[in-house]
């Protein structure tokens, strides 16, 4: 059985230092944002070239929580338009949803998944304050255009780095450090992920960061004093501690995930099969590596016949799931598409030379 993602095995390699470490944790007496939280967040910010990293429980938190802080900040206002792919997780829209914004869902372009620049710009209206780019599957998005046309709008840029931990530009310039604020997941099946949920909001402005630790922290300005309407939403220590520990793997771990997507897009030779796009370069971390095929359950079967495990990111298109209602007559025929006919196969640093093959050669006989 080639499992999709074997957790069990990947965590199993830092299982002594994992254990260590949490006898040091448990006679500590330190459980909530200790040592381990500062320290991660101070070594998370500097991986990404930026001044502050904040931790949160979980990704869709730290989003909720950066467009709350500009909200307190006086940055934005309850309804005003948030501009996010249509071709998202559903976390990126509630993010908006929940912090009193409304989402509006544009189309992606259909190379590389990710938002389109031009559909962005036909998007814009006077009561647009922002733009939700996703680094959709670990791809950055076409940041360069983005900004331009936030620029040129007076907008700000959020970045959902949920799934691109590690990914840079061609001027070595990290995702969450393009954008005015960034959001990042460490949900276990991420490529830097925790044994249990938890996020972080990664920004360079002082302010924003003091805003968002407030709002995560009851609102709280000094013990038992809150100025504002908070939420408890902090990293765990225990899982800062263990992300600590895999932050020092994160980059080679990326480079063998390249390594492997090169192996498939060099390998994998089936007209039936669309293979994803990649420029060659760092901006792509793998999180996923998506396929399209027109008849994907009778592909997924075909790789279940030999025990090769998939999965399907996402099935339903955000505005057709029924918690979004009030899209329920909007049509994104790109996104419609992209979510009737994609299907994620295996890519993670645990896989071996003759798993790739064998999923190699099950796909090119489909």
């Amino acid at each position: 059985m080639i499992k999709f993602l074997d957790l069990e095995k990947y965590n199993a390699q830092f299982k002594s230092e994992f254990e260590g470490q949490f006898s040091s944790f448990l006679i500590s007496g330190r459980y909530i944002l200790g040592e381990s939280v500062s320290k991660f967040e101070t070594d998370f910010a500097a991986f990404c070239g930026a001044d502050h990293c904040v931790g949160t429980g979980n990704g869709l938190d730290a989003l909720i929580l950066i467009f709350r802080s500009y909200i307190e900040l006086g940055k934005l206002k309850e309804g005003d338009e948030v501009i996010v792919p249509a071709n998202t997780f559903i976390a990126s829209i509630l993010s908006i949803i929940h912090a009193g914004l409304k989402p509006i869902l544009v189309e992606p372009d259909e190379k590389t998944f990710n938002i389109s620049p031009k559909e962005i710009e036909k998007a814009i209206t006077p009561k647009t304050k922002a733009i939700l780019a996703v680094h959709l599957y670990g791809q950055l998005a076409d940041m360069a255009a983005i900004k331009t046309t936030a620029s040129t709008h007076g907008l700000l840029v959020i970045e959902d780095a949920a799934q691109a931990h590690g990914a840079k530009s061609e001027n070595g310039k990290m995702a969450g450090n393009f954008g005015h604020a960034a959001a990042f997941s460490f949900y276990p099946a991420k490529n830097l992920g925790a044994l249990g949920d938890g996020g972080a909001a990664m920004t360079n402005d002082t302010e924003l960061a003091d805003m968002i630790r407030t709002l995560g922290n009851y609102g709280t300005t000094s013990k038992y004093v809150n100025a504002f309407k908070g939420v408890n939403s902090r990293l765990d220590e225990i899982q800062a501690m263990f992300l600590n520990i895999k932050l020092r793997q994160l980059d080679a771990d990326n480079k063998k995930r390249r390594s492997m997507a090169n192996h498939y897009l060099k390998s994998i030779s089936n007209d039936k099969v669309r293979l994803p796009f990649y420029s060659g370069q760092e901006d792509h971390v793998f999180h996923q590596f998506v396929l399209r095929v027109d008849d994907r359950a009778d592909f997924i079967a075909h790789l279940s016949e030999t025990n090769i495990g998939s999965l399907i990111h996402y099935p339903i298109a955000p505005h057709q799931q029924d918690a979004l209602s009030e899209y329920k007559n909007v049509h994104l025929p790109i996104t419609e598409t992209i979510h009737d006919t994609v299907v994620s196969i295996p890519l993670n640093p645990m896989l071996s030379q003759n798993e790739l093959e064998v999923i190699v050669e099950r796909i090119n006989t489909y």
